[in-house]
């Protein structure tokens, strides 16, 4: 009656180890991958778009066209 017991728990813990364990280590060593394949791709593109920005002018405002005249109201009496 043993026997039949240990060939039992056995069978139940090869089939728990093949369809439960092996699965996630697998899902999530793929999960684990992706997200960094995810991230190298960000940081390239953060490091493209900091190339191709032009940088601000420090200060200097850029040519307009026109001209401001700042207006001020006349108090009549």
């Amino acid at each position: 009656m043993m026997i039949v017991f240990y060939i039992l728990l056995g069978y139940l813990i090869y089939r728990f180890i093949t369809g439960f364990l092996i699965p996630v280590f697998k899902t999530s060593r793929q999960i684990k991958r992706q997200f960094s394949d995810m991230q190298e791709h960000m940081q390239e593109q953060m490091q493209s778009r900091q190339q191709t920005t032009p940088e601000p002018n420090s200060g200097k405002p850029k040519n307009q066209v026109g001209e401001y005249i700042e207006f001020e109201e006349l108090k009549s009496n």
